[in-house]
């Protein structure tokens, strides 16, 4: 095994290399996304998972330098299209921020200015960034609307956000990121308060967009069934930090890092029934991010901590199959039992 560089499966659109991104108080520093990479190859769909907290959301909010104090991006190179955004002025971001790369945000109804009509929000982009008359931005904004499946588009368009449901909302959001054919759309908990019904039309919605506009997407969730269904490729992230980056099918079949054994086998299966037996669960909490630990930052929910996870932190490794994994148990130096891997399997 060797130490992971650029080496990659496809050529990137966006490559994070040691982002770390920190939240300062007056007695300690939190290190909200600690020395993270990833890429995102072109018009594929990365998603990245993890607990609440293990710092999905700040990463995604850094890529677009949206941080605000007391944050701050503090090192790292965010490479989009081969140039660091974190070198960029920042006349220059706004220029790419809703051009180049959208964001849809969790809560539309945070989102959205509830004093302005959709058309008026949707119409902005155009306005900014094409450079439209307020007129001919207000006719794209119907036909957005219309794009993302949104019946009675030339009426909707005069409707205030409150005016719609919780679904329409989150087309609405879609519909405002898409407005100028982004070639990143960035998705943070899209479909979060929306029912089942719902989520799986969004989520159809966002894919079939995609293979129509050649967009690269980055999706934010929890959800490891919206994963397994819409990603191509996945980032696990645990305290700040990737512990593993695979293709979709692979850490679904053989997932590697014990966190991510544990958040599959956390998942309700229908071939299981829990009268005879127990839902798993990841035994523990999250430590406080003001009390990191000293080693491998899993390790005190580990089963299969030893004495060098709980010393030293391992590196983000590149495996034989090309995917990388943060883990002591996949090097030479691992110094617990041998034999057994975290998937039950013979390693010897």
């Amino acid at each position: 095994m060797t130490k992971a560089t650029d080496t990659l499966i496809e050529e990137p659109i966006l490559e994070i290399r040691n982002l770390q991104t920190s939240f300062f108080t007056d007695k300690f520093e939190v290190k909200a996304v600690d020395g993270v990479n990833f890429a995102v190859p072109k018009g594929k769909t990365l998603g990245i998972v993890g607990e609440s907290g293990s710092g999905k959301s700040i990463t995604s909010l850094s890529i677009l330098r949206l941080i605000q104090n007391p944050g701050k991006v503090k090192g790292g190179e965010v490479i989009f299209k081969g140039e660091n955004l974190l070198d960029k002025t920042e006349a220059q971001m706004r220029q790419i921020r809703g051009n180049e790369i959208s964001m849809i945000f969790q809560e539309p109804m945070t989102s959205l200015n509830p004093v302005y009509t959709v058309g008026q929000q949707i119409s902005e982009s155009f306005q900014i960034h094409q450079k439209m008359s307020k007129k001919e931005a207000m006719l794209r904004s119907v036909e957005m609307l219309k794009l993302v499946g949104i019946p009675s588009p030339e009426r909707r368009v005069k409707q205030y956000p409150h005016e719609l449901s919780g679904g329409m909302r989150q087309r609405v959001m879609i519909a405002m990121a898409l407005a100028c054919d982004p070639e990143l759309l960035i998705a943070d908990e899209p479909t979060t308060a929306l029912d089942v019904t719902i989520q799986a039309q969004i989520l159809e919605l966002m894919k079939d967009l995609q293979n129509r506009l050649g967009m690269s997407i980055i999706m934010i969730t929890h959800d490891l069934g919206v994963v397994a269904e819409t990603c191509d490729y996945v980032a696990v992230m645990y305290m700040g930090k990737v512990v593993e980056y695979a293709a979709v099918k692979d850490l679904f079949k053989h997932p590697k890092h014990p966190y991510t054994v544990g958040l599959l086998n956390s998942l309700p299966r229908h071939d299981i029934d829990l009268e005879d037996e127990e839902l798993q669960v990841i035994k523990g909490s999250v430590p406080s991010p003001a009390d990191m630990p000293k080693g491998c930052r899993f390790a005190p929910r580990c089963p299969f901590a030893s004495e060098i996870c709980r010393e030293r932190l391992p590196d983000l490794e590149e495996s034989e199959d090309g995917n990388q994994i943060r883990c002591w148990i996949y090097t030479d130096e691992w110094d617990g039992e041998p034999e057994v891997n975290v998937n039950g399997e013979r390693t010897s």
